[in-house]
């Protein structure tokens, strides 16, 4: 295969991921400007990213089953044509409940573009490439992450709220033409559609995320919160039921049975509980306690987030050489580490200096978790079912986001708050400090991972080689 058209493969799967798991990020910060200009109060702020949030982790899984019937590329397509579409008419919103509605069609698309996009750059590329595509897609999702808070700051400080979503739809239109040109559909002719399968686990993602998002807002014992958890768990249960039963189950739970699979999605679970729910709130320690702006907030955290373009160039051959648990491993820890650094110095009056260093752990730490993620999804599965396992990684990733959000949320209201500057310090630390705890524990759960997942005998040079121009061309 040439390298253009490695590398092309490569940034049409990559940025497809990096769209949808940056628009939440920048949509958070700009959620003060977008109350003043549509005059939305609380609950509109709320829905505005819990909708997305919804039918994003939602549907992931049906992404992966409609692809796998139809055609990888041809859902693909769909799911960028969709986001993008939807990003200009977010962009184009006069009101909360055009702009609410946006989002919730977006997070469509997101679901039927990100689990198939780790499919098609999998059976893509050949066997001897495969460690090093999937590091640099990983990362790739990893930056979405880290970027959000400074590319959110600068588009608001730099242009209008409107621009955040503005901005994805030239990059949706030529993500659209490379994808059409470079990508190949993988499909099925004589897979079934799991109808069942379809609607349990949609019933069962839905009810579930619906009560973690509206938790804290409506409180834990309230009756909407207990009856989505409730719904939540009825549909899952069906789903599982269904699945054990069905002759063409839309998520085989034999994959499970592979220990290295199960490992990784654990780690996963946890890692995107405690990352997840401590970077929204070190997000705003920065605006809230130092009064900084959205766009110095950013490039504060600018050494956690440029981590992984440094760290990436390496980790292909690193995983060949270590396997990707061991890897996992101390990424989790270093990430750990960071975040029991940080909830350790963090005050009123804390130097940047102080915390600096602890961002740049954490940054090596995230490149190292995300780059051989994606080859542990899909070492111990068959190729047939590799789009499956990318729907559920990224659907207990979703979802593991939302309950460490949703948690560290309660803690951080428990013991502080946003009453005041030292109330909102005493909350991040407990917050963090509990973070670190649980990304410690998916670190542990990493070692479960067999050290053969991942490794080569021999890295090749051509993975050297490409390596360092890949590099380039992302930067």
């Amino acid at each position: 295969m040439k390298r253009s058209k490695l590398a092309l493969i490569i940034i049409a799967t990559g940025l497809a991921q990096f769209m949808a798991g940056l628009d939440n990020l920048v949509v958070t910060t700009a959620l003060p400007v977008i109350k003043v200009h549509l005059h939305a109060n609380l609950s509109s702020l709320e829905w505005m990213v819990n909708a997305y949030t919804l039918s994003f982790s939602s549907l992931l899984l049906t992404g992966a089953g409609l692809g796998k019937r139809f055609g990888t590329k041809k859902i693909f397509l769909l799911g960028i044509a969709i986001f993008t579409i939807t990003s200009g008419y977010a962009g184009l919103s006069t009101t909360s409940t055009q702009l609410i509605t946006a989002r919730a069609i977006q997070g469509i698309g997101g679901a039927l573009m990100v689990p198939l996009s780790l499919t098609i750059l999998a059976s893509g590329v050949p066997h001897e490439r495969r460690n090093f595509a999937l590091s640099i897609w990983g990362a790739i999702g990893g930056l979405a992450i880290a970027l959000g808070p400074l590319l959110g700051g600068a588009v608001v400080e730099g242009a209008s709220w409107q621009w955040i979503f503005w901005l994805n739809v030239p990059v949706g239109m030529i993500l659209l033409a490379i994808a059409a040109i470079s990508l190949k559909s993988t499909s099925e002719k004589d897979a079934k559609l799991d109808p069942l399968g379809l609607i349990t686990a949609t019933i069962g993602l839905f009810g579930v995320t619906n009560a973690l998002v509206n938790g804290s807002s409506h409180g834990w014992i309230s009756s909407l919160v207990l009856g989505s958890f409730a719904f939540g768990a009825i549909g899952l249960a069906a789903f599982i039921t269904v699945e054990l039963k069905s002759k063409s189950p839309m998520v085989p739970l034999s994959i499970f049975r592979d220990r290295g699979f199960s490992a990784i999605n654990v780690a996963s679970t946890l890692m995107s509980f405690g990352m997840f729910g401590s970077v929204f709130f070190l997000a705003q320690y920065f605006q809230i306690v130092r009064g900084l702006s959205p766009l110095a907030s950013g490039v504060r955290i600018l050494p956690w987030t440029a981590m992984p373009l440094l760290v990436v160039p390496f980790m292909g051959r690193i995983v060949d050489r270590f396997g990707a648990g061991r890897i996992v491993a101390i990424g989790l820890a270093l990430q750990s580490g960071g975040l029991a650094w940080i909830a350790s110095q963090v005050s009123i009056t804390t130097s940047y200096g102080s915390i600096v260093m602890a961002f740049v752990i954490s940054g090596i730490g995230m490149a190292m978790f995300f780059v051989p993620t994606a080859s542990a999804t899909l070492a111990g599965v068959p190729r047939e079912l590799e789009g499956v396992a990318s729907g559920v990684n990224n659907t207990v990733r979703e979802v593991g986001g939302v309950i460490g959000i949703a948690s560290l949320g309660a803690i951080f209201s428990t013991s502080g708050g946003y009453g005041s500057a030292i109330g909102f310090v005493n909350g991040l630390q407990s917050a963090i400090i509990v973070g670190a705890i649980v990304v410690l524990v998916g670190s542990i759960a990493s070692l479960f991972i067999p050290t053969s997942v991942g490794r080569k005998k021999k890295a090749t040079n051509d993975n050297v080689e490409l390596s360092s121009m890949l590099a380039l061309q992302i930067k």
